[in-house]
C-alpha cells in the first residue's frame, strides 16, 4: 500500500509499504477514503516534536471503510463507514469509562504513565502508524470507530475526525459561557473550529488573532474581530477593544508555532520550514528557554480572574510558561489533548442534522501522490490554503 512515511527530520517520502494487517483479536483494518494533513504533522516533519521513529506512517485523521475486523470485535464488520478518533482509546479503563479518553491507560505502549497515544505520532505516544495511507490498522477497534450516518460525508467527517473536537475541547478549555469576550490566538483549522464552537457555546463577542489574511478573513466570515498581530500590537488592541479589562476567555490556538525559530528573537516561526527542509534537513528548535509569544499574549490580555484553554500542540520540552504574571491576575488555566472520542457523537449529530457545516473549512483536496508538495504549501500559509484533505486511494 502506499504511504507517507516520515524518516528523518525534513526527510518525509510516499512509499510502497506492507498492508496494514489484524495483528490483535481488537483489530479493524480500515480502507482510508479520505485524509488531512495537520498542523501537527508538521511538527513531526520540522524535528519540533521530538523522538520519532524512522518509518512511521505519519497522518492521525482518517475517513474510511472497515475491510476487516478481529475476532473480539463485535460491534462492526466489513464494509461499514466509519471515522476514525486521532487519539486512541481502550473503552475499558477508568479513565476512558470517566471520558478523559485522550489518558487512556491501555492505549500507550508505552503504560499508562506514558499519558496520550494517537496516530502517526512520536516513540512517546506509540508509536502507531497512521492514516495518511491506503489501509490503516486501528487498534481497540470497538472503541476507535465511529459508525457515519449517510447524512455526513467524508469531507465532514473528516473535519470530525480530529480538528472540530479539538476546536470544541478549546472552547471547554477556556471555560466559554454565555455573554463571554473570547480571543482566539491562530487562526489555522482548529482556531477556526475554535471560534465556531466559541460561538456555540454562548459567546457574545469573540476576537480572532493572526497574521495571515486569508485566515484572519475566514474568521472575519464567522463574524469574529479580526487583529492582525503584523500590523498592529495584539494586546493593545484587545485591551482597547474590551474597555480596558481585557477578554474573559482566551484560546491558544498556535502551541510550538508561537515560539521565535533560532534566528529571531521576537514574534512568529518563519515560515517555510518545511520547502526549506525538503531540501536539505532541519534542525530541530531549542524550545524551552522561554515562554512562546502566544502564551505571554495569552496572559496580557485576559482579564483578571479570566480563563485560557490551550490546545495548540507543545512538545515535552517546551517548560517555560509565564505562571507568575498568570497567578497575580487569578487565572484558570486548562490545557491538554482533546478526548475525542466522547466529543465526536456530539458533533457528529450537528452536522449529520445540518446544523453545523464543517466541511467548508476544507479549501484543498489533493491525491496522496501530491502529499509533499502540500505539506511544503500549507507550511508556507499560501493565501487560500487552511485545510488540506487527502484522497489516499486515489
Amino acid at each position: 500500500m502506499k504511504a507517507v512515511v516520515w524518516q528523518a527530520p525534513g526527510h518525509i517520502d510516499v512509499e510502497e509499504v506492507p498492508d496494514a494487517r489484524i495483528e490483535q483479536p481488537g483489530d479493524a483494518v480500515v480502507r482510508l477514503t479520505m485524509s488531512a494533513i495537520c498542523g501537527t504533522d508538521l511538527h513531526m516533519v520540522r524535528g519540533t516534536m521530538p523522538d520519532m521513529v524512522a518509518g512511521t506512517v505519519l497522518g492521525h485523521e482518517g475517513v474510511g471503510v472497515v475491510e476487516a475486523v478481529g475476532k473480539d470485535v463485535r460491534g462492526f464488520k466489513p464494509g461499514d463507514r466509519v471515522v476514525i478518533p486521532s487519539t486512541i482509546c481502550c473503552g475499558i479503563c477508568s479513565y476512558c469509562r470517566a471520558g478523559y479518553n485522550s489518558q487512556c491507560d491501555n492505549a500507550n505502549p508505552n503504560g499508562p504513565a506514558a499519558g496520550t497515544c494517537f496516530f502517526g505520532g512520536p516513540r512517546s505516544t506509540g508509536p502507531v502508524n497512521g492514516l495518511q495511507a491506503t489501509f490503516a490498522r486501528v487498534p481497540y477497534a470497538a472503541a476507535n470507530l465511529i459508525p457515519l450516518p449517510d447524512a455526513v460525508t467524508d469531507e465532514q467527517a473528516i473535519v470530525l475526525s480530529d480538528i472540530y473536537p479539538t476546536g470544541w475541547f478549546s472552547a471547554q478549555c477556556a471555560e466559554v459561557s454565555h455573554g463571554d469576550t473570547v480571543a482566539v490566538f491562530g487562526c489555522g483549522p482548529v482556531g477556526q473550529l475554535a471560534i465556531a464552537s466559541a460561538w456555540r457555546l454562548g459567546a457574545g463577542r469573540v476576537i480572532a488573532v493572526d497574521n495571515v489574511a486569508s485566515r484572519l478573513e475566514m474568521a472575519r466570515s464567522q463574524h469574529a474581530e479580526p487583529v492582525d498581530f503584523g500590523a498592529e500590537d495584539p494586546v493593545a488592541t484587545i485591551v482597547e477593544l474590551t474597555g480596558g479589562i481585557g477578554t474573559d476567555r482566551v484560546i491558544d490556538a498556535v502551541g510550538v508555532d508561537a515560539y521565535p525559530g533560532p534566528d529571531e528573537q521576537h514574534g512568529e516561526r518563519r515560515e517555510g520550514e518545511v520547502a526549506e527542509a525538503a531540501g536539505g534537513g532541519v534542525t530541530a528548535w531549542a524550545h524551552g528557554t522561554a515562554p512562546s509569544q502566544a502564551a505571554q499574549w495569552a496572559v496580557e490580555s485576559v482579564a483578571k480572574a479570566g480563563s485560557i484553554g490551550i490546545i495548540g500542540v507543545y512538545p515535552p520540552t517546551a517548560r517555560t510558561w509565564p505562571i507568575g504574571a498568570a497567578m497575580n491576575k487569578n487565572l484558570t488555566v486548562k490545557m491538554g489533548n482533546c478526548p475525542h472520542r466522547v466529543i465526536i457523537p456530539q458533533l457528529m449529530d450537528l452536522v449529520a442534522s445540518g446544523v453545523s457545516e464543517p466541511a467548508q473549512l476544507i479549501t484543498q483536496l489533493k491525491p496522496i501522490g501530491d502529499v509533499l508538495a502540500a505539506y511544503r504549501t500549507f507550511d508556507t500559509h499560501e493565501p487560500g490554503w487552511v485545510k488540506v484533505a487527502l484522497a489516499p486511494t486515489a
